[in-house]
């Protein structure tokens, strides 16, 4: 009944466009900030807020917004952050997670990491349907979006290669990448992350469709899903 109560408290417009926008900053959003994004008044913002704290959809802390510390730097603020874990609701009841992880268990026991990657690949094209290999970051963005990975993109200093050779002030260069805040595969890849992990990289890889202009490869971070999608290096200018 939680999980239900939980995904209920969206169901308040002005509520869900908060709850999406705290989400999506990845990082602490104070209420004057979450406020002017959803177009609302301040009070309400923090009495919805509030709310989705106390539904668990979010957490709260305090720190200076100021970014200074010591006399003057004025008052901590409150600040909320999309909470750990994960709702769901499924009526009748159904446990596809518990389904899940035996499956994974029994696929790393037996060695089928490679069997597991090619099925994904193959899904990963099967979800792209009839359209062609992506064509640029954007529309890596969109295809990731859809399949719920709440993509974002990030820039990045870029070694380049003939900076090992000879260092100039052209050894590096801005590139940008798209990380991914959301692993859809979360609650399983954290028992078996090399073989959940292995599969999700081939399954972004089929989705891709083998692009000349993206490409996806493991870079796994706290927080984040485990694969980084940037520009290929042979599309590089």
């Amino acid at each position: 009944m939680e999980d239900i109560e939980a995904i209920a408290a969206l169901q308040d417009p002005v509520r869900r466009r908060l709850y999406e926008y705290v989400v999506a900053q990845g990082r602490d959003v104070g209420r004057n900030e979450a406020a002017e994004a959803a177009g609302v008044a301040r009070t309400l913002a923090a009495h919805h807020l509030d709310r989705l704290t106390e539904a668990g959809l979010l957490e709260s802390g305090s720190r200076r917004l100021t970014g200074r510390s010591g006399p003057g730097a004025g008052r901590p603020a409150k600040v909320y952050r999309r909470a750990p874990g994960e709702r769901s609701v499924s009526l009748p009841a159904r446990d596809y997670r518990t389904a899940a992880e035996l499956l994974a268990e029994a696929a790393e026991l037996a060695g089928l990491d490679a069997g597991l990657c090619a099925a994904a690949r193959r899904r990963g094209e099967s979800l792209r349907e009839a359209t062609g290999p992506c064509g640029s970051l954007e529309e890596a963005m969109e295809l990731l979006a859809a399949r719920g990975y709440e993509p974002h993109l990030e820039a990045v200093e870029a070694a380049d290669a003939a900076g090992a050779v000879e260092a100039s002030a052209d050894a590096t260069a801005a590139a940008t990448v798209i990380r991914m805040r959301n692993c859809p595969f979360h609650a399983v890849a954290e028992r078996f992350p090399p073989l959940v992990c292995g599969m999700n990289l081939a399954l972004l890889e089929g989705l891709l469709g083998g692009s000349d202009a993206v490409r996806a490869r493991m870079d796994a971070r706290p927080g984040e899903c485990c694969v980084v999608v940037e520009p290929s290096k042979n599309n590089d200018h």
